[in-house]
Order: C-alpha cells, then sequence, then structure tokens
C-alpha cells in the first residue's frame, strides 16, 4: 500500500532559517517521492541539512509573503497530490497510516484539513483558542491554490470536495516566548500591509478595541486562563498581533 502512494504525492515546505526543525520535518516525508523546499535563502545550515536528503528539490526565491511561497512550492510539485507542512508540524505514526489509508480509497477527497494539537515550549496547550486549530495539509494541486490576497495567514481556495482527518498534527508552534513572540509580530506588520493593500483605513478605536476583544477572546472565551501561564501568554501575544497590525497599517498610509 505505501508503495504505491509513494509514487504520487509530492511534500512541500517553506523555510527560513529552519537548521532545528528541518531534518526532523522532512523524516515525515519519508512516503513521498519527491520534496520541494522553497527556501528565503536561508543563512544557517537549512539548506545544507536538507540536501543530505536524497528525494529533496531546494528553490531558493527571495521571500514577498507566505501565499506567493507556497504557491511556488506547489508549481514545482510534479504529482497532483501534495502534503504541505511547516516547519514546525510533526507527522504521527497514527496520522501517517490514516494519510496513507486515505490516499487507497476509491473515492477520495480532493482536500483534507489536519487538525493540530499545539505545544508551548513542549508543554501541550489544551485550550487559548487552540480547539479548533485546523489547517489543510492534503490535496489535490489540480483542485486548490493559494489566494493571492493574503500575505500571512494564507487561505487555501480549494474547488472540489473537503474531508478533515481524525489523527492530529503536532504543532510545535512555540520554542519558547521570545521567538513566538518575534513570529507573531512578524505576522501583524504583514496583516497590516495586506489590510493597506486592500483599502483599509487605520482608526486608533478599531486598534484598542479589536486588541483588547482579542485578548478577552482568546484568555476567556476560548479558555486560555485553563492552560496557566502559558495561556495567558498565548493570549496576550495573539492580541500583540493585532495591534501591530493596525501599527503596520497606520505606517503604510503615512
Amino acid at each position: 500500500m505505501a508503495e504505491k502512494v509513494m509514487m504520487n504525492v509530492s511534500g512541500l515546505i517553506i523555510t527560513y532559517n529552519e537548521e532545528k526543525n528541518i531534518r526532523e520535518v522532512l523524516e515525515c516525508f519519508d512516503f513521498c517521492d519527491e520534496i520541494i523546499v522553497v527556501d528565503s535563502f536561508s543563512t544557517d545550515k537549512t539548506i545544507e541539512i536538507a540536501q543530505q536528503f536524497s528525494k529533496v528539490k531546494v528553490i531558493q526565491h527571495t521571500f514577498e509573503d507566505f501565499t506567493k511561497q507556497r504557491n511556488i512550492a506547489l508549481d514545482a510539485a510534479k504529482n497532483d497530490w501534495v502534503l504541505f507542512l511547516d516547519g514546525d508540524e510533526r507527522i504521527t505514526a497514527s496520522l501517517k497510516n490514516e494519510i496513507l489509508e486515505e490516499l487507497e480509497k476509491p473515492e477520495k477527497k480532493d482536500a483534507y484539513y489536519f487538525y493540530r494539537k499545539f505545544y508551548f515550549a513542549g508543554k501541550p496547550i489544551h485550550y487559548s483558542g487552540t480547539q479548533t486549530d485546523k489547517n489543510f495539509r492534503l490535496f489535490r494541486k489540480s483542485k486548490a491554490r493559494y489566494t493571492g490576497d493574503k500575505k500571512v495567514h494564507e487561505t487555501l481556495h480549494v474547488n472540489g470536495t473537503i474531508g478533515a482527518l481524525k489523527n492530529k498534527l503536532l504543532h510545535f508552534s512555540v520554542s519558547d516566548y521570545n521567538s513566538y513572540k518575534s513570529k507573531m509580530i512578524h505576522y501583524g506588520i504583514l496583516k497590516g500591509q495586506e489590510l493597506a493593500a486592500k483599502g483599509k483605513k487605520y482608526s486608533l478605536a478599531i486598534q484598542y478595541s479589536k486588541t483588547a476583544f482579542k485578548f478577552f477572546k482568546a484568555y476567556i472565551l476560548r479558555l486560555g486562563i485553563l492552560d496557566g501561564k502559558e495561556g495567558y501568554q498565548l493570549s496576550y501575544l495573539q492580541s500583540l498581533s493585532v495591534f501591530e497590525t493596525y501599527e503596520s497599517l497606520k505606517k503604510e498610509q503615512n
């Protein structure tokens, strides 16, 4: 069964300075017959490590936004079926088996959501808005494309049937507080540029109300308070990203 699937799936990943993660995530693609790495000119050992894998093809492209990087990877894939992972994601043995079983079915969906189990510095997070976290990770590229109007939190438009796998993808998004803070600020800046491109106008009232509500939603409504210190930190950083979104939008309009 696995041998048949190996000839039909491309593993895809976009990278920048992922030397701490790249080996483990590439090992998750062991059942794929090719692996496409689209790299934003990493300055660490990401490419050196990636090239140790015989199935890897590296494409280096200057980073503009996440959507463009992902679509470059899609265009480079030779197979219709693709498995797209981020550097901080890992496939469990159970999830891998479910993927293989699903692809063997005569009547498959065109795209599959993966639910994700969130970890903060190695500690599992159960709430804080992560309860329903999911993303498309396995799909047919002939039926899907990342929409061009998103610079961050890119959206896959699927022109076909959609399913969801039962086993969760492990998401080690937060290795430490400071690196996650930098990531959330970066996301906020890109989101602000995205809003500016759509013609949105800056409002101080909207900036502060949306920032406050984001924290309230994550910490209270989504039960971040039950995740202890980590829940508070995640809620704060999610709200910080919203604040930085509108700071970025303000700068774009000056």
